[in-house]
């Protein structure tokens, strides 16, 4: 699992932490039961905070994406995968408004983003 800090980001560093973790579940790079850097370890190779490491670990067990068990370390939630499936059309919604949003902006209509997307599909492996 590769993370890495933006500094120049307005993101807050346990936000990234957070967010890329929750990313690597859910495309499933990271799967379940699979265990976790201790939050000590993984502080030290991002060289930030206990506490920022900490503060990332406690949302992704808010969000039932990790837990802890005493003694033994962090692991990988088991996540249904319809609970992921809602998870990644959710994501694809939110980057298709954006995309309305950059067409529009751009003048495009309807059938161009239709063309784009089927060159981008047809581009697909």
């Amino acid at each position: 699992m590769n993370l890495w800090i933006d500094n120049r980001s307005a993101m807050p560093i346990y936000d990234q932490v957070f967010s890329q973790i929750k990313n690597h579940i859910i495309s499933g790079e990271l799967s379940a039961d699979e265990a976790l850097p201790s939050i000590r370890s993984l502080a030290r190779d991002l060289r930030i905070s206990v506490v920022t490491t900490k503060r990332a670990y406690e949302e992704l067990e808010k969000e039932g994406l990790i837990y802890t068990v005493p003694a033994r370390g962090t692991f990988v939630a088991e996540r249904s995968t319809s609970l992921l499936r809602e998870e990644n059309l959710r994501k694809i919604e939110e980057h298709m408004g954006e995309i309305a949003r950059l067409g529009s902006l751009c003048g495009l209509g309807r059938d161009e983003l239709l063309d784009m997307l089927r060159f981008e599909l047809e581009e697909e492996p």
